[in-house]
Order: structure tokens, then C-alpha cells, then sequence
């Protein structure tokens, strides 16, 4: 059965005009006369059989019955444009330039861009990993970085907490048991440059008393934990990060605690891009694999 609809150009002056609450500022919107947006309102009101405006000398209001009319016009406006940009970007491919830490971009993110790919499977995501401070990056739409922290010109939203905990190698435990804190004495703590407090910071809050003398020290984290890994010592592990070596027994975690609570991670978007529907989409899309996590605190802000 055809639909019965009014004629589309005396939508298009309605919906304009009631807008505008003027026919004179709708004809400049709509490159048209005033005389035209008069014409048009007129045979849409002669279709429907309902007056939709009043007319009070050059001005206009709409009447009840135009301004409920406006609100179904405009939700059908929205839709047709929403599906026009759906429909012109079939096909096209988009990319997305993300900058990540390096260890967050190895441990947790590169596992789960799958999962991004078969969602977006027209974007081509260009990722890039260093340390530095957002302001310094060449080029970026996207970048994850620990805060909260002051990030100019960015819009940000947080996604996922960190917390710290002891780990190493099934292989060294057997060869040396962690029973309590104060048991790390006896072993290498293997510290990373990016976080140089970690340590002396979680064994006070362990309330450790024993000299931790030896130590190995990396540039990067991610190679600290990949020696922990390798046996050559015990690493300060961040969870959520290292939840598939701990499932799967590449590490363990020797200690029930204490868990220490690290500065947790923010997605950082460009201003001027973050509106941008693939831009919005991926930093959605961290938000929801964080909340997913079993027992997640995440919260986006």
C-alpha cells in the first residue's frame, strides 16, 4: 500500500520556517524566496487540511497543532540524514590514528583489537605507542594515556582502574617460595624507568621491613614483565593488564596483597575530532571492554 505523504519541498519549507519561527529566514536558508516558503506552507496546509501557522502580519507562530506536526517532521529529518551518512559511508575507509603506552597497547589492547576490527571493519586503525605527554605527539585522533591529568584542547574519559600486585615466573616461586613481603629480600625486583616509585611505594604500604638490595632496572615496562616471565625476577604487575599471563600460568601472583591502587587509564581524543563518529565509536568501544572485565570498577567520566 503507497504511503500517503505530503509533498517533500513543503516539508522541507515547514520544517525551516517553524525552525526559524520566520518564512524570511528560511527562504535564506533554503535559497528561495520569501514568496516561495508562503507558497509552500500554504499547499501543505491545503494537503493536510489543518493550519499550521498563524500569520500576524509579516509574523508567524505555529499553532498546537504545527508545532506536535514539527517534532514528527524533524525526528523524520534526522532519520533520513542519519541513513544518507550510513548509506555514503559504505564502502569507505577511515582511519584512525591511535597513540597508546606501550605496555597498555601489548597486554591488553592489541588482544582485543579483533573484537574492534570485525565492529568496524572500515576503519583502518593506525596505532603508534609511546610515553610522551599528549601535547608533544606529532599526529594522533586518539590516545591512552594514565591520569587524570590536564590534557589541552582534549576532550577524555576514564575506562580502566589499575591496580598492583608482585609477580614472577611458576619457575622461581619453586625455586625460591614468596610466602609473605618481607620474602622479595631474597629476590631481584625488576623495576622499569616509566615507574620508578612503584616499588619503594608498594612495599611501604606492604609495610616490608627487610632490605630489598638487589635490583634490575629497564627502560620500558613491558621488558620488566617480559623478565618476570623469563624468571629473572619479580616484577610490580598491573591488573587487569596481566590477567591472561596469570590465567594462563605464565605468571602468578605469589602475594594476595596489598593491591595498590595505580593511576588508572583515560582515553584522550583531539577536540576538533572527538565528535567524530569513528573517534566516538572507538573510545566507546574501551569503555565498554573495560566494563566487561569480571568484577569491574571501570567507570567512564
Amino acid at each position: 500500500m503507497a504511503r500517503s505523504l505530503p509533498p517533500f519541498p513543503a516539508l522541507r519549507a515547514f520544517e525551516a520556517a517553524a525552525r526559524h519561527n520566520s518564512f524570511t529566514a528560511a527562504a535564506a536558508e533554503l535559497h528561495v524566496t520569501h514568496g516561495a516558503i508562503s507558497r509552500q506552507v500554504a499547499a501543505l496546509e491545503a494537503w493536510v487540511g489543518v493550519q499550521v501557522f498563524h500569520r500576524h502580519g509579516k509574523r508567524v507562530a505555529l499553532t498546537e497543532d504545527g508545532r506536535r506536526y514539527l517534532g514528527a517532521v524533524q525526528g523524520a529529518f534526522d532519520s533520513i540524514a542519519r541513513a544518507t551518512a550510513e548509506l555514503r559511508d559504505t564502502g569507505v575507509v577511515h582511519v584512525l590514528r591511535v597513540n597508546a603506552l606501550p605496555t597498555f597497547a601489548m597486554k591488553w589492547l592489541l588482544p582485543r583489537l579483533s573484537q574492534f576490527q570485525r565492529l568496524a571493519p572500515n576503519v583502518e586503525l593506525r596505532l603508534a605507542t609511546s610515553n610522551g605527554p599528549v601535547e608533544t605527539l606529532d599526529a594522533f585522533d586518539v590516545a591512552v594515556r594514565r591520569g587524570p591529568a590536564h590534557w589541552p584542547d582534549c576532550a577524555s574519559g576514564y575506562f580502566l582502574d589499575e591496580t598492583e600486585l608482585p609477580v614472577c615466573s611458576p619457575a622461581l616461586l619453586k625455586r625460591a617460595p614468596i610466602q609473605c613481603a618481607n620474602d622479595l629480600a631474597r629476590h631481584v625486583l625488576l623495576h622499569s624507568d616509566t615507574r620508578p616509585d612503584a616499588w619503594r611505594t608498594w612495599l611501604a604500604a606492604a609495610g616490608v621491613t627487610a632490605k630489598c638490595r638487589k635490583k634490575q632496572s629497564f627502560d620500558h615496562f613491558y621488558l620488566a614483565l617480559q623478565a618476570a616471565e623469563d624468571g629473572l625476577g619479580v616484577a610490580l604487575g598491573p591488573l587487569p593488564l596481566l590477567d591472561d599471563e596469570l590465567a594462563s600460568g605464565r605468571l602468578v601472583a605469589p602475594l594476595a596483597g596489598p593491591h595498590l591502587d595505580a593511576r588508572g587509564y583515560w582515553w584522550v581524543a583531539r577536540r576538533e575530532v572527538a565528535d567524530v563518529p569513528v573517534v566516538a565509536q572507538f573510545c566507546r568501544w574501551l569503555e565498554e571492554q573495560a566494563s566487561a572485565l569480571p568484577g569491574s570498577m571501570s567507570a567512564t567520566g
